[in-house]
């Protein structure tokens, strides 16, 4: 791998010298392993330590097939995704690899008794598979997570509705925290000239799917004038929300769980914020039996205040069962609640009078097609959305990065280095990143 980091920093290597590098057998990796999917038995989830299943160790160099690419990557990041997988909740992602093999021969080479995880990258195309045409050997890239095989109709309108659909690092193997990643072709994506390694691979998963759950037709379909809430409007998906909502001429109404999130939430221009905690709302009883509809109504009077009177158009929703039940009831009558993930819990309770006589919308949004992906990608590249990216460990600590988004220790983005040696390598655009360099730092001095 040396020799393949070597070509990559010297800055003059060609198409033709990479796609001459030999590749090694095998590779430095992060993974959990089949045989540890029962070590937190009887642990509650924020009582399992993914630095106790995250190992980081080589493993094979997969075969490349038709329409794939190897990618040397630079830089990757954790999303929620690899905590799930690290502490085997709310299923081990073993049942998915194992489902997955079992569609073709190609596939089965992701059914091992490992995963390697990860569904962000930053890199450099190694080499290409037959039937690949747009991408050559020493061109930088980005990689979105979806995975499709679109051999049948239903994804040909929205590739996120095939059958076949998956979720890269996640429901594949072969991810982004480690020195090589295999990717489908129509994964890859420009990287960001004025970004680094670490800045180019963080916005990924979170900013394609913050995209089309507010942007897209396919989700909230946020115009200009909409009233948006926004749920922990400093995070990895709530920072890139907030941008949009402002980029598009929405007004955001930021909720974030203390004054340093809100100190953020204000310096991307959103003058609405709430904090939660100073404002002590408790949508639960203590048993988490029952929630508490005046509380729906408090935060409801608490958002008219700032909106002057208006209620929200569009609920951008990812923590799930704690707020669902104040999301409904605070959306304007006929507005939208735009769903995604639930990392308080699954199981949502709302009173349904409040959305059927209403005529609100609930709007499922899971990640993001190519095209809406090649656009959220698009306005990193032209310094219109920029990276949330606030801390960086090297790829030997990826346990405790994990753990860190795990307690929610984090702000925006936690990046990981994999081959890259350092920090603040890989920027070709000076000149755009010195117009941006203080929106691009904003949450690292948190």
């Amino acid at each position: 791998m040396q020799q393949i980091l070597d070509a990559i920093t010297s800055d003059d290597a060609t198409s033709e010298d990479v796609a001459a590098l030999d590749l090694p057998e095998s590779y430095t990796a992060a993974l959990v392993r089949k045989d540890d999917v029962d070590m937190f038995e009887g642990l509650s989830a924020k009582d399992k330590d993914p630095r106790k299943s995250l190992h980081v160790e080589d493993v094979a160099m997969p075969e490349l097939g038709p329409g794939e690419a190897l990618v040397a990557v630079m830089a990757s990041a954790i999303n929620y995704n690899t905590v799930w997988t690290s502490i085997f909740e709310p299923v081990s992602t073993f049942g998915f690899l194992e489902r997955y093999g079992r569609l073709s021969p190609l596939a089965k080479r992701h059914d091992l008794p490992y995963h390697v995880v990860g569904s962000d990258l930053a890199g450099v195309v190694l080499r290409t598979g037959p039937g690949v045409h747009t991408w050559k050997p020493g061109q930088e890239v980005v990689a979105h997570c979806l995975s499709v095989e679109l051999e049948g109709p239903d994804g040909h309108n929205d590739t996120m509705l095939d059958p076949e659909q998956r979720i890269w690092g996640f429901e594949t193997n072969f991810g982004g925290l480690a020195h090589v990643a295999l990717v489908k072709a129509n994964q890859l994506m420009p990287k960001p000239a004025h970004l680094t390694w670490e800045e180019a691979a963080s916005p990924g998963l979170v900013n394609c799917t913050a995209y089309r759950q507010l942007v897209s037709k396919n989700g909230g379909d946020m115009k200009q004038g909409d009233n948006v809430l926004i749920w922990g409007a400093s995070g990895g998906l709530g920072g890139f929300a907030t941008q949009y909502a402002l980029n598009g001429g929405a007004t955001p109404v930021c909720v974030v769980s203390n004054e340093e999130k809100a100190a953020i939430a204000r310096s991307m221009g959103a003058e609405l914020v709430i904090n939660r905690s100073e404002e002590g709302y408790r949508f639960w009883n203590d048993e988490g039996t029952a929630q508490d509809p005046r509380e729906w109504k408090r935060f409801g009077s608490r958002i008219r205040e700032l909106t002057g009177g208006e209620d929200i158009d569009i609920v951008f929703e990812h923590p799930g069962r704690e707020t669902f039940g104040a999301s409904v009831y605070v959306t304007r009558k006929g507005g939208t609640i735009t769903t995604c993930a639930s990392t308080s819990g699954y199981m949502h309770e709302y009173d349904n009078r409040y959305l059927w006589m209403n005529l609100k919308r609930i709007i499922s949004s899971h990640f993001a097609n190519y095209r809406e992906s090649w656009e959220a990608n698009r306005l990193v590249a032209k310094g219109k959305i920029h990276p949330t990216l606030s801390r960086t460990y090297r790829l030997e600590d990826v346990g405790q990065a994990a753990l860190d988004v795990h307690h929610n220790k984090h702000q925006g983005k936690v990046g990981v280095l994999c081959l890259a040696p350092e920090e603040g390598l890989g920027v070709r655009d000076h000149e755009l990143r010195a117009t941006h360099l203080d929106a691009i730092n904003r949450f690292r001095g948190v």
